[in-house]
C-alpha cells in the first residue's frame, strides 16, 4: 500500500504545524490597519482563522511529530504540498478583502507574491490598505528564503526530517551548507536576511523614504520579489538616493548568502571575491548595464548618469529577478530589451533569494559546450569539466541538462497554452518566462507599466503552476505529478 511508502500522519503534521505558523504571520499586517479598515482587519482574521483550523485538523490527523529522518519521496512530496497550500491559504485575506476582484486573482497574487515573482493583478496599488500592501510584501521576505527554509529555522518540530527537506527544498540547486546541522544553517542564513532587510529599511528612511514604504520595499527587494507601494514601481518615489540603495540592496539578494556567511558571520572577504559565480555575477551586471546604456545614449536624449542609472537599476531588477522599475522598458530598443529578456534565463547566484537557471549553472553549461568543441578537433582527449579546481561529476552534469531541457519543455507548453486563449505571441512567451523564473513583468501587454489583470482566467491558473514550477526548480513539482512517483 501507498502508506508503506509515504507516511501521510507524519506529512500531515508537519503541514499543520505550518499552517499554524502562517495563521499568526497572517495577523502580522494587523499592527498597520487604520480605523478606516474595518473590511480589512475582518478580512485577515477570518482568512488567519480559517488558516488554523485548518491547521488543527492537519495536526489532529497526524496525531504524531516525526520520528525518523523523511524519506526523500516524502520529503519532496512535503515541500510541493507545503508551497502550494501555502499559496492557497495566503491568498485568503486578500480574497477576502474588497480590493481584489475573484478568487484566482487572490490566488494568482499569493502565488506571485510567496514565489518572489511579483507578477500583479492590481493596475491601481496605490488604492490599496496598508494591510495588503504588507502582506504583499512579506509574502515576498518569507518566499524568497524559502518557506521550507523558515520552518527548519522557527519550528523546532521537524525532528530528523530536516536533512531530506533541505534538499527537496533545493531540489535543482547545488547550495552548500554553511554549518554540520541544517538547523544551526537555516537558523543562520535567516539571521543574515533580518540583518540586510534591517539595513536597507534604515537606509531608505534616512534617504528619504516613508517608514512604511521603506519597510514594504525592504521585505521585497531582499527577497527579490518586485510588489511596490506605487503604480510606478521605484521610480513613483523620484528620488536617486532611494534607487541607488535598492540596485545595491538588490545585488545583495542576488548572490548567494553563503557568500554573506563567509563576508559578515566568518570575516573572510577574500573567498566571496575570488568565487567564480559571484565573479561571473557581477560580470554579466556591469556588461550588461554598459552594453544598454550605449543603446540609450544612441536613441536617446538623456544625460549619460540617467541613462547609466536606468540601465544599471533594470539590468539588476531582471538579472537578480526582482521586477522593480525606473523606467517603461518595453518602449526602449528592441535590442536593450532582448537583453533584457536573456537576463531573465540567467538570474541570481545559487542559495540566493533571486529566480533563473543560476550563474554556476550558466559557467557549467558554458563549459560544457566548450569541452564538446575540443572533443570535435581532439577524439582522443579526455576533458573534464572544472570549477575552481573541482571536478563536475557527468552525474550532477545530467541533471544540469535535464534541469535546462525541463525549463525549455514547460516554457513551450505553458506559451503553446496561452496563445490558444488568444494572447499575442510575445505577451504570451515574456509572461511564461517571467513566471517560471520569477522575474515578474515582462514585455508586450504585460510590461512594466501593465500588469496580469487582464489576462484570460486560464492564462493565469497557467502562469502560477510556472511560478510554483519555477520557484521549487521545476525537479521537485514536475516529479511529484509523474505516475511512477506514486508506484511502491
Amino acid at each position: 500500500m501507498a502508506a508503506a511508502f509515504i507516511d501521510y500522519r507524519t506529512i500531515s503534521w508537519i503541514l499543520g504545524a505550518f499552517m499554524a505558523a502562517l495563521a499568526a504571520v497572517m495577523l502580522t499586517p494587523l499592527l498597520f490597519a487604520g480605523g478606516q479598515d474595518a473590511a480589512v482587519i475582518g478580512a485577515f482574521l477570518k482568512g488567519a482563522g480559517i488558516t488554523f483550523a485548518a491547521a488543527v485538523l492537519l495536526l489532529i490527523t497526524g496525531l504524531r511529530r516525526p520520528e525518523r529522518e523523511l524519506r526523500p519521496r516524502e520529503a519532496m512530496l512535503l515541500v510541493v504540498v507545503v508551497w502550494v497550500m501555502t499559496c492557497l491559504f495566503g491568498a485568503l485575506p486578500l480574497w477576502f478583502t474588497p480590493e481584489y476582484a475573484g478568487f484566482t486573482n487572490a490566488l494568482f497574487e499569493s502565488t506571485s507574491g510567496f514565489t518572489t515573482t511579483g507578477a500583479t493583478v492590481i493596475g491601481d496599488v496605490e488604492a490599496l490598505s496598508r494591510p495588503v500592501h504588507l502582506w504583499r510584501s512579506l509574502s515576498h521576505w518569507l518566499g524568497g528564503m524559502g518557506i521550507v527554509l523558515l520552518g527548519l529555522a522557527i519550528l523546532p518540530l521537524l525532528g530528523h526530517g530536516g536533512n531530506a527537506l533541505y534538499r527537496a527544498e533545493f531540489s535543482g540547486s547545488s547550495s552548500e551548507r554553511l554549518r554540520p546541522r541544517i538547523l544551526e544553517t537555516a537558523r543562520s542564513l535567516w539571521r543574515i536576511y533580518l540583518f540586510l532587510t534591517a539595513l536597507q529599511f534604515l537606509l531608505l528612511v534616512f534617504a528619504g523614504m516613508g517608514a512604511f514604504d521603506a519597510l514594504c520595499h525592504a521585505f521585497s527587494t531582499l527577497g527579490t520579489g518586485g510588489f511596490s507601494t506605487r503604480n510606478a514601481s521605484i521610480a513613483g518615489f523620484e528620488n536617486e538616493t532611494v534607487e541607488y540603495i535598492v540596485i545595491l540592496f538588490m545585488l545583495l539578494g542576488g548572490i548567494s548568502f553563503a557568500q554573506h556567511f563567509r563576508l559578515l558571520v566568518e570575516r573572510q572577504p577574500r573567498p566571496v571575491t575570488k568565487d567564480y559565480e559571484v565573479r561571473s555575477y557581477l560580470a554579466i551586471t556591469i556588461v550588461a548595464t554598459l552594453v544598454i546604456t550605449a543603446s540609450l545614449l544612441a536613441s536617446t536624449n538623456l544625460d549619460l548618469e540617467s541613462v547609466f542609472r536606468a540601465a544599471l537599476f533594470q539590468t539588476v531588477s531582471i538579472l537578480t529577478t526582482t521586477g522593480f522599475s525606473t523606467v517603461d522598458y518595453s518602449l526602449w530598443q528592441p535590442f536593450a530589451q532582448l537583453l533584457l529578456l536573456i537576463l531573465m534565463f540567467a538570474g541570481g547566484c545559487t542559495g540566493s533569494t533571486a529566480g533563473g537557471l543560476k550563474i554556476a549553472r550558466i559557467v557549467i553549461l558554458l563549459k560544457l559546450v566548450w569541452r564538446e568543441f575540443r572533443r570535435f578537433t581532439e577524439p582522443l582527449g579526455v576533458f573534464r569539466i572544472r570549477v575552481e579546481g573541482s571536478v563536475i561529476p557527468d552525474q550532477a552534469i545530467h541533471g544540469l541538462l535535464t534541469l535546462v531541457l525541463l525549463s525549455l519543455l514547460l516554457m513551450l507548453s505553458a506559451s503553446l497554452m496561452l496563445t490558444a486563449t488568444g494572447m499575442d505571441l510575445l505577451t504570451a512567451i515574456s509572461s511564461v518566462i517571467a513566471s517560471q523564473f520569477n522575474v515578474g513583468p515582462g514585455l508586450g501587454d504585460v510590461g512594466p507599466a501593465s500588469n496580469y489583470g487582464e489576462l484570460p482566467m486560464t492564462a493565469k491558473w497557467v502562469l502560477m503552476f510556472c511560478m510554483i514550477a519555477g520557484r521549487l526548480e521545476f525537479y521537485s513539482l514536475l516529479v511529484v505529478l509523474t505516475p511512477f512517483f506514486w508506484r511502491k
